[in-house]
């Protein structure tokens, strides 16, 4: 019976730590555009400079 409460403090204790993550995270701005990797795909990639494209038919 012991064990059960060591594992309930233990995962409130990991709860309260992604919880601060998250309020971390939201504070320093990781969730604040949302709409640019939902259109990223839609671009094409640059090339880099000295490479070319194989254009074979």
């Amino acid at each position: 019976m012991d064990i059960i409460f060591m594992l309930i403090g233990c995962s409130f204790i990991i709860a309260l730590f992604f919880l601060l993550a998250f309020f971390w995270a939201s504070k320093n701005g990781q969730h604040e555009d949302t709409y640019t990797p939902s259109v990223r795909i839609l671009f094409d990639d640059e090339l880099k400079s000295g490479t070319k494209k194989d254009k074979k038919a």
